[in-house]
């Protein structure tokens, strides 16, 4: 919760003023940064309730799938700690749905596969699609640590999360976005 070090910040700076530390200008600047930080994790949480709020309300569009994972593969493509490719079909894939929550979706499954990569491993993430005459499917794998049996039925559950930070809203909207568009979201993990 990032009210909690907004909190002790403010407090210890206060009893700092009140009893005239002489170095109270560089203990400010210290707490001028805890909060500027802090508040960017209160806005990504605001953030991301919004946008789990908004997934029933839809602007759907025709749009090129490809434009869409293009964009997101190449701007993936700069993490340092992970190798990320992608093995379309070929042509043209038309789909009709929410161009802004697709990216949403896609976003956060990448962001996902990034952040299961241990620290002191080279991460590896491929994208794949495969089709049919009904459906395409977009398979993004990973070779990070695996999910753990005790926590495979609750990955798509409202404020379920194995990070330190976040407000575990993540896949339960991706989830969401998924059916929305009559689709099926689902992991298979080793």
């Amino acid at each position: 919760n990032p009210l909690t070090p907004m909190k002790l910040s403010i407090q210890y700076l206060q009893k700092a003023i009140d009893n005239n530390v002489p170095n109270v200008k560089e203990l400010s600047s210290g707490v001028a940064r805890t909060l500027i930080e802090q508040i960017e994790h209160l806005s990504r949480i605001a953030s991301e309730f919004s946008q789990f709020a908004n997934i029933g309300s839809q602007t759907n569009e025709v749009f090129d799938l490809h434009e869409l994972l293009y964009s997101l593969v190449s701007l993936h493509s700069i993490h340092e700690n992970a190798d990320v490719s992608w093995e379309p079909v070929p042509g043209k894939i038309d789909i009709y749905a929410d161009k802004t929550q697709m990216n949403r979706l896609f976003t956060n499954l990448l962001q996902n596969a990034v952040e299961a990569i241990p620290s002191d491993k080279k991460g590896r993430i491929i994208i794949r699609e495969d089709i049919d005459a009904e459906y395409i499917t977009v398979i993004i794998e990973d070779n990070g640590s695996g999910i753990p049996e005790e926590m495979k039925n609750k990955i798509f559950s409202p404020n379920f999360t194995t990070k330190t930070s976040g407000t575990g809203l993540g896949l339960a909207m991706c989830k969401g976005i998924v059916e929305q568009v009559k689709g099926k979201i689902w992991f298979e993990t080793k």
